[in-house]
């Protein structure tokens, strides 16, 4: 499993849940009920986005390289 450190926008919608968002990969967008919830899908968002780019053969933006290995890899939220 592959770890990338992308920032991340959660936004709050009226009806309910967030919309998360990556200001520096605009191909990652999700949504969720709640902030666990939409975390999550975020990182399945961000799986499918590494896996098209690899499908379609092209090279990963750079944004999307692999972070480095610090004491929290592996963290997901509670």
């Amino acid at each position: 499993m592959k770890l990338f450190k992308l920032p991340l926008v959660l936004e709050p919608q009226p009806e309910g849940g967030y919309v998360v968002t990556c200001p520096l990969l605009p191909e990652l967008v999700t949504e969720g009920d709640t902030v666990r919830e939409a975390l999550e899908n975020a990182g399945d968002a961000l799986e499918a986005v590494v896996e098209a780019f690899e499908e379609l053969g092209r090279p990963l933006p750079p944004v999307l390289q692999p972070a480095k290995k610090t004491p929290l890899s592996g963290w997901r939220p509670p």
